[in-house]
């Protein structure tokens, strides 16, 4: 049964879904279109992976309902100043409301686009909204001016990289955590640590299943990217067993605090100057 996180607005999200991060758009409208016939019920994109029309198709084709999934998607740093944003955001995703709205990004003049998501939310186009890669001081900043707490961080986290202190502040804050890079950036050391090979024997598991499933447990809400209609639905079938508390005591003590993604001011700068061509997506 799938697990769902509680956001501190009372919205339900599912605690697993599927990333469509570096995916075109005919792959991301096959990749979704096959999650949600496996199960899945949340997909995750951004203005910034110009294949949110593709997702929206696939929801439209999946022959389910509009409220039997949870979409969620990220403002980039170049919209947070237009007014029309959250509207534009929409109408490509072909929806009347997104069930999550990030900010992507701590670059750029991020207070305006952050009461951008809360007038959205407002409004009733948003359920909820939160921030992506954004560390605890810039957390900090938001949660001083808001009218409208954030719900949720996406960031990077995975097994060598496990941000204790990070998800305790969030936890303090009512805030949920949402792992990027589940997996660690398909680092070959990782999915091969004799741990996970020696638990995947015990459950008939892959490395990758009990990575996730380790993630689900620690209250990680997971997005996985794939474009292998087998890895999708491995990927998802993390509900039929789990890891007690001692493996999962094994698995913390891995922490290394690696990150294979490191913000820079340069790179933030960088952001802002870069404009998605979302309208010229198929």
């Amino acid at each position: 049964m799938m697990k769902y996180a509680t956001l501190n607005n009372g919205v339900q999200m599912p605690m697993a879904g599927i990333g469509t991060f570096l995916l075109t758009p005919d792959e991301a409208e096959a990749s979704v279109f096959h999650a949600l016939g496996c199960g899945y019920r949340l997909i995750d994109t951004a203005n910034a992976y110009v294949n949110e029309k593709a997702v929206g198709r696939a929801m439209k084709r999946s022959g389910l309902t509009r409220e039997e999934i949870f979409l969620e998607t990220k403002l980039w740093p170049s919209f947070y100043g237009q007014a029309d944003a959250v509207d534009k955001t929409l109408a490509r995703l072909d929806t009347a409301y997104i069930d999550l709205l990030l900010l992507h990004q701590p670059a750029g003049d991020y207070l305006t686009g952050y009461r951008l998501m809360e007038e959205a939310y407002k409004a009733g186009k948003v359920r909820a909204i939160g921030l992506s890669n954004f560390n605890q001081a810039q957390i900090q900043e938001i949660l001083d001016v808001c009218q409208v707490k954030p719900a949720v961080l996406q960031t990077e986290v995975h097994p060598y990289g496990q941000e204790k202190a990070l998800k305790q502040f969030l936890a303090g804050e009512g805030m949920v955590i949402q792992a990027w890079y589940p997996l660690g950036h398909g680092d070959k050391a990782l999915l091969q640590e004799p741990l996970f090979a020696g638990l995947g024997k015990k459950y008939g598991k892959s490395s990758a299943q009990i990575i996730l499933r380790w993630h689900i447990q620690a209250g990680n809400i997971v997005i996985p990217g794939s474009k292998n209609p087998a890895h999708i639905r491995d990927n998802f079938a993390l509900f039929d067993f789990s890891l007690t508390d001692e493996e999962m005591a094994k698995i913390g003590a891995m922490d290394q605090q690696k990150r294979y993604y490191t913000s820079t001011p340069e790179l933030l700068k960088r952001y802002v100057e870069m404009v998605p061509d979302v309208d010229g997506q198929k």
